[in-house]
Parts: structure tokens; C-alpha cells; sequence
């Protein structure tokens, strides 16, 4: 099938390389501008565009999907269908329109839960127990469109949400892989969403990264897992403010919340439901990630000490 690729991250290759292994003829890839990076701010192609240019496939990154240039473009390239997977971008309707079969999006949850930009992260942050990926039929509203194909996985209890990402980037390609065969077949069925049971997963900020330890041990283990690995939950320690990148939940504990109870494996901490977590991988300002044993062995943090 004649296929435009519409994508950015690193979750979309995946995709893009299933796209090609599949046979089919991807006539261009539509990815965001290149941003600077790092202290130097050398301009950085993105995951999508990387991949496209290994592949010698026609590469577009216009500005804006509004005013013509793109509709323009698509029109010459003459897709039957466009793959959209964490573009990042909205997409006008007249470009909706324009394929034989339309737009089908590649979605990081069982819709119609965790519509948005952050699906994966909020699955995690809220303790779901699975998640998936919904191939779904586009339409002008946000994640609204009919549902074509999906796959559930389940979510681990230490499972983070760079975790789940991998996996979840995997599983949508296969599920976009079936969702095309079906398409070709004419055996493509469409269900309707019943937004009654839809919620929103927002983009994350850094406001969501400070640990309040008067939560239970499951709010913020949750917490760890799903900002893991970025913005990153954070606490302050003797004034500093530590990255928490790994913690793992251990039961009952004695002492306030904040609290260090014991430095033996890690540092565990008790937290507001008389339920406690330790911290097994931890970032001092300044430092890289490293193990909390290996942290414990150059700091010297004792017991009855409290995060605030």
C-alpha cells in the first residue's frame, strides 16, 4: 500500500521500520522540525527522522499543518492511507480527508481511557494493572475517532513508565501491522467510542515531580514509577533536592512520614499509611543515577533522618 508516516519519538519507529519490513511503500514521512540539544545546542534530527533518512524516505517537517504547505505536499505524494503515531501535531480535516482510507492513528492506551499526550505515564501514575495500544480511525476531535484494532499488556507493579513505553512502542506495531492487512482484506471493523468512559491523560510537568509523603506507599511508589524516566520524582533531603528514580514497596514500617527507618539495601522511608517504600536507585544534584547501596557507601545518611 502507498503510505505517508506521520511521527516524531523514539515510540513511533518501531512503526516505521514494520512499515518497510511489511512491504509496503512509504512515498514520505512527516516528522517535527529539528530542535537544539544539549550544552552545545546542536540541532538534533529527531527518532523518526533518523530512521526515514536511513531508509532514503522523503522526509517533511513543515512548521504548521494549517496553512496549505502540507496539504499541498500530500497531495503530490498521492498516499492511500496516512499512519499517524505521536506526531505531535494536529491534523486538519482537509488533510483527514485526503488518503482512499483515511488517517489511522497508533494510540499508547485502551481507548476510550487515557485519551491525550501522556497515556503511558498516567496509566502508570494512577496504578493501572494494564494497559495497551488502540488503532483507531481519526477524526477532528482529540483521540475520539472509531476504534479498529486493540492489545492489552500488563502493567508490572514495579513496572515504570519507560518500561511500559518500550513495550507498548512494540505492540503498536503490531497492531498496526494487522490493522493494514485488514484494511487491504476489506475486514476492518470499526466500534465507536463511548466517551462516558473516556478520561485524559495531560502532558507531565515538573509540579507533578515532588513526593509528598504523607500519600500511601502505593501513591507514591506510583508516583516513582510513572515519572520514571522523566520529569523524575523528587524530595529534599538535608536542604539538597534528590532525583527518585527507583523504589519498590515493603510493607509495614514505624515513623513519620519522610522518615528514613533503615539504610539496610537502600534507603527505606516510611510513608503516610503506616506503609513504607525503598529507594533503590537515587540522584544527588549534580551526579548521575546510581544504586541506593552505592550511594550509601560515599553519603553518610542515618536513621531518623527525614525527607521533607
Amino acid at each position: 500500500m502507498r503510505i505517508v508516516f506521520m511521527g516524531t519519538p523514539e515510540f513511533a519507529v518501531p512503526c516505521l521500520e514494520r512499515l518497510v519490513a511489511d512491504g509496503h511503500e512509504v512515498v514520505g514521512v512527516f516528522t517535527q522540525p529539528d530542535k537544539p540539544k544539549g550544552r552545545g545546542h546542536k540541532m538534533q534530527f529527531p527518532p523518526v527522522k533518523e530512521k526515514a533518512v536511513e531508509y532514503n524516505i522523503p522526509v517533511f517537517q513543515p512548521t504548521k499543518m494549517k496553512d496549505g504547505t502540507a496539504y499541498g505536499i500530500l497531495r503530490e505524494l498521492a498516499p492511500e492511507l496516512i499512519i499517524v503515531v505521536a506526531y505531535g501535531k494536529i491534523i486538519p480535516q482537509d488533510i483527514l480527508d485526503l488518503p482512499k482510507y483515511g488517517c489511522v492513528n497508533i494510540h499508547a492506551s485502551l481507548l476510550p481511557r487515557y485519551r491525550g499526550a501522556a497515556p503511558i505515564q498516567w496509566c502508570v501514575l494512577n496504578g493501572e494493572k494494564k494497559s495497551g495500544v488502540t488503532s483507531m480511525q481519526m477524526d477532528a476531535g482529540l483521540d475520539t475517532g472509531d476504534m479498529l484494532i486493540k492489545a492489552e499488556t500488563e502493567i508490572g507493579e514495579n513496572m515504570t513508565a519507560g518500561e511500559l513505553h518500550d513495550k507498548l512502542s512494540e505492540l503498536g506495531a503490531e497492531v498496526m501491522s494487522q490493522t493494514i492487512k485488514k484494511i487491504i482484506d476489506g475486514t476492518l471493523e470499526r466500534e465507536k467510542q463511548d466517551d462516558s468512559l473516556s478520561n485524559y491523560a495531560p502532558m507531565l510537568s515538573k509540579e507533578l515531580c515532588p513526593v509528598n509523603w504523607t500519600k500511601s506507599a502505593d501513591e507514591i511508589h506510583n508516583q516513582v514509577r510513572g515519572l520514571s524516566p522523566w520529569p523524575v520524582a523528587t524530595s529534599v533531603l538535608n536542604g539538597e533536592i534528590y532525583k527518585l528514580h527507583k523504589t519498590e514497596k515493603i510493607g509495614k514500617t514505624k515513623g513519620e512520614p519522610g522518615e528514613i527507618v533503615s539504610t539496610d539495601g537502600g534507603l527505606t522511608v516510611a510513608c503516610g499509611n503506616g506503609n513504607g517504600v525503598r529507594i533503590l536507585t537515587i540522584q544527588a544534584p549534580g551526579k548521575k543515577a546510581m544504586s541506593c547501596a552505592d550511594f550509601l557507601r560515599g553519603h553518610k545518611i542515618e536513621v531518623g533522618e527525614k525527607f521533607e
